[in-house]
C-alpha cells in the first residue's frame, strides 16, 4: 500500500487519483481517507486528489506517541514534501482543519496554493465569551466522559458518532463499510488524539492567515452549531 515514512518513522498511507493540480484531503477524528469515497471520483476529473489516513487511523501506523495536532501537520509537511507537492489545495473535514491552522501556524504557506475548512470550530470548549462549542465535549468533564465512552463501548460510540455525521440515511453495506474504517483506530490514539484537540483555542491565529480558503459549514450538523465553523 502507497505510504511515507514521517519525520519519527511512522507510515502515513495515503491513497491518489486523478491528475493535475493537487488536492490533499484530511478525514476527520477517527474517520479515514475513505471516508471521502463518494467525491473523489467527480474530485479526481479536475484534480490529483490525495487522501491520507492520519497517523492512528485507517491503514496508517498506529504508534502510541505522536498524537498532537502539531504533530499531525507535520505529518502532513512530511506527505506533501515527500511527493513534491506543489501549489496544494489542503481541505479539512472536522479534526483535520486545525491539522491545516497548525501546519499555517508551524510552517507558513509552504507548497499551499489554497485552502478549504468544513466544519470545525476554532474552540471547542465553552467560556463566559464563547458559546458554539462542541454540543458534548466542550469542557474537561466532558472529555473525560467521551474517552470513557470511547474506552468501554466503542461500537455503540461509533455508530452514534456517524449517525451524527449523517443528514439522511445511507445504504447498510455503505454505513457497515464506514464503521469497519473507524474500527481501525484503536482507543488509545482516539483517546491522546481528542485530548490534545478539543483544548485548543485558535481563534487568536486564525486572523493572521493570508492563504486563500474556504470554509464550509454543515447547518444541520448535530454537534456543532453553525456559527461556530463560519
Amino acid at each position: 500500500m502507497p505510504h511515507i515514512t514521517a519525520t519519527d518513522g511512522t507510515r502515513i498511507h495515503y491513497e491518489e487519483q486523478g491528475h493535475g493540480r493537487p488536492l490533499v484531503m484530511i478525514h476527520g477524528w477517527t474517520f479515514s481517507g475513505r471516508f471521502f469515497h463518494r467525491n473523489i471520483e467527480a474530485l479526481s476529473e479536475h484534480a490529483r486528489v490525495i487522501t491520507m489516513d492520519l497517523r492512528g487511523h485507517g491503514r496508517s501506523d498506529k504508534p502510541k506517541h505522536g498524537y498532537r495536532i502539531a504533530r499531525l501537520a507535520a505529518d502532513l509537511r512530511d506527505l506533501i514534501g515527500a511527493l513534491n507537492l506543489q501549489d496544494v489545495t489542503v481541505l479539512g473535514w472536522s479534526i483535520g482543519c486545525p491539522v491545516i491552522w497548525s501546519y499555517l501556524e508551524l510552517f507558513g504557506q509552504d507548497r499551499l496554493r489554497s485552502a478549504i475548512f468544513v466544519q470545525q470550530t476554532p474552540k471547542q470548549y465553552y467560556s463566559p465569551e464563547w458559546k458554539l462549542g462542541h454540543a458534548t465535549c466542550y469542557d474537561q468533564a466532558g472529555l473525560a466522559y467521551l474517552q470513557q465512552q470511547v474506552f468501554l463501548d466503542s461500537e455503540n460510540f461509533d455508530q452514534t458518532n456517524l449517525a451524527d455525521c449523517l443528514s439522511h440515511e445511507i445504504p447498510k453495506d455503505e454505513k457497515a463499510f464506514l464503521l469497519r474504517e473507524m474500527a481501525a483506530s484503536p482507543n488509545y490514539a482516539r483517546s491522546a488524539m481528542m485530548a490534545d484537540h478539543t483544548t485548543q483555542d485558535w481563534r487568536d491565529v486564525l486572523p493572521h492567515f493570508s492563504l486563500r480558503s474556504l470554509m464550509m459549514v454543515a447547518e444541520k450538523d448535530k454537534i456543532l452549531p453553525a456559527g461556530g465553523p463560519a
